[in-house]
């Protein structure tokens, strides 16, 4: 007999006052008799990252595969992940298009794996509304970005110094990872990668490398940015 998933209820809420400036993320946690709250700040960074950010922490506190209803009143969160566009972005190698990177890459990377152990069911509520789970989710989140000596937001910071979606992903623990050659299991799924070839676009002047190749899980998609694989170069290359 199939053991049945626990039925979660997640309400998430990020803030940043002013924004960008310090900020903060709070869950509320609710499955049957028990409730559980999280919460906690940064020192300089978005809205929009703490609202990813508050989606990533009740996802990361289940300990087991469950059944989640994830309540946020945030329709870049929401729309993100359900209408699966940040799915398409890590695809393309964190690109929105083929000219403008996504932003937060580092973050997405996160929920989308955090979501895997889980059927999770993204619905958006409307904010500042009366109910209980959102109000709740937003006083913590506010709480928490006036606390004193907050965190380091390391994606948020690397992205300010101009650092590209790569950096970003290793700065914050991200895919840029030891594994080296075709055939190695996925960290993710175990779907053994593949060897790819991205398509070379021309770089910015102040980034003097670029990846070769990189390894692909036609599993779940994830992308590893390979050592190996980075050539310096004196200029960008040609298109």
């Amino acid at each position: 007999m199939v053991a049945k998933r626990p039925q979660v209820t997640i309400y998430t809420d990020g803030s940043a006052d002013p924004n960008p400036g310090p900020g903060g993320y709070g869950v509320v946690l609710l499955s049957g008799e028990r409730r559980k709250e999280l919460s906690g700040g940064f020192r300089a960074t978005t809205n929009n990252r703490m609202e990813i950010m508050a989606a990533i922490c009740g996802l990361e506190a289940l300990k087991n595969p469950s059944d989640v209803t994830l309540y946020s009143d945030s329709r870049y969160v929401v729309d993100s992940i359900s209408k699966g566009w940040a799915e398409k972005w890590r695809a393309n190698g964190w690109m929105r298009t083929k000219k403008e990177p996504a932003v937060n890459p580092d973050l997405w990377e996160r929920l989308l794996v955090a979501r895997e152990r889980h059927n999770v069911d993204f619905r958006w509520v409307r904010g500042h509304a009366g109910n209980p789970g959102n109000e709740r989710a937003d006083r913590l989140a506010t709480e928490a970005g006036k606390l004193r000596n907050l965190r380091i937001d390391e994606g948020y910071e690397s992205a300010e110094a101009g650092s590209s979606p790569q950096q970003m992903l290793r700065a914050s623990g991200g895919s840029l990872t030891k594994m080296t050659e075709p055939g190695q299991p996925c960290a993710n799924c175990g779907t053994p990668v593949e060897r790819r070839v991205p398509k070379r676009k021309k770089l910015k002047p102040n980034q003097h490398y670029y990846f070769e190749w990189y390894l692909y899980c036609p599993g779940c998609k994830k992308q590893y940015m390979v050592e190996s694989a980075k050539r310096f170069v004196e200029q960008a290359p040609l298109q």
